[in-house]
């Protein structure tokens, strides 16, 4: 007997309406490791609008030994970005800030000022994934002391910290914030990131998620956390801040 419903994608109960703003991508065209050109920056932004969100914040990487980006060369990239938007009559909310990555040049960014933050002075910024920084008291310390609103990403991926759900509350209590990477809890890392990320969940320590998008592969992850029940608690049960990005 023929099954009508054989081959049928299978459809969410939910996305990310209600989170309105993905504050973590690298959709800019040709600056760092995400989106090579304006046409695939348009098919990634494509996908994150289908998938509900009405704002997106790109974050291209700021590195001292690969990608020296600065306010200027990602705010260029950002206005062509939103030009080809307008062209195409893509509706949606483009803005940029950075993710900065916490190696011997960042202390003196932030003696400099001129930061890319986001919302209220929210600012991201990444950590090695070989070696624990032991500044990071300290960065975080002088982030707070200038004003500044410190956001980890993915802490989940910082195989270091696996050790003990006690390395995490430690840098918490450092006084910044977490932001999970959502296609973690698909899987898409690793077995050993995705029962990291579901622990973190677990303990309520997550105030952020974003799609960390580079490529369309993690569109079509971002697809399948939707089907994960540890993102059904966070939007349920977690206070994510996200929304507080549209400020």
């Amino acid at each position: 007997m023929f099954n009508l419903f054989k081959g049928k994608k299978k459809i969410a109960e939910f996305d990310f309406t209600n989170i309105e703003i993905d504050m973590h991508s690298h959709i800019l065209p040709g600056i760092d490791d995400g989106a090579p050109t304006i046409k695939e920056s348009v098919m990634m932004v494509k996908r994150l609008q289908a998938l509900g969100f009405k704002k997106l914040i790109a974050t291209p990487h700021i590195m001292a030994d690969y990608y020296r980006n600065t306010p200027d060369t990602i705010n260029r990239a950002l206005d062509l970005l939103r030009e080809e938007l307008r062209i195409q009559e893509i509706d949606i909310t483009i803005e940029a800030a950075a993710e900065y990555y916490l190696d011997e040049t960042f202390e003196n960014k932030i003696n400099a000022g001129n930061l890319m933050t986001m919302g209220d002075n929210y600012i991201l910024f990444e950590l090695s994934y070989i070696n624990y920084p032991n500044n990071i008291k300290d960065i975080v310390q002088k982030l707070n002391d200038k004003g500044l609103k410190p956001i980890l990403a993915h802490p989940e991926r910082y195989p270091y910290l696996y050790g003990s759900i006690e390395n995490f509350y430690k840098i918490r209590e450092f006084g910044c914030y977490f932001q999970l990477n959502t296609i973690s809890l698909s899987g898409y890392y690793g077995k050993q990131t995705q029962k990291i990320a579901e622990e973190l969940v677990d303990n309520m320590m997550i105030d952020f998620i974003g799609s960390d998008m580079h490529h369309l592969r993690h569109a079509d992850a971002l697809d399948q956390s939707l089907f994960t029940p540890h993102l059904k608690t966070l939007f349920e049960e977690a206070a994510l801040q996200n929304v507080m990005l549209s400020k």
